[in-house]
């Protein structure tokens, strides 16, 4: 299992999404949830992220 970090997930990713709105996403149950890793460190499992961005392109293809 791999771990990302916020930044990560625009580089790795291609997720342009600001950390506020990853924030709101998450709240909503629209975006995986963070792993605590610290006091002021999360993370995102790279597998539930992958799955994610397999949704949104299923969604996509739908339209």
């Amino acid at each position: 299992m791999r771990l990302l970090r916020f930044p990560q997930l625009e580089v790795d990713k291609g997720i342009p999404y600001s950390r506020m709105h990853v924030d709101r996403l998450e709240k909503a149950g629209q975006f995986p949830k963070r792993v605590r890793l610290g006091p002021m460190t999360v993370a995102w499992v790279e597998e539930e992220i992958d799955a994610y961005l397999a949704t949104k392109m299923a969604e996509r293809e739908a339209a």
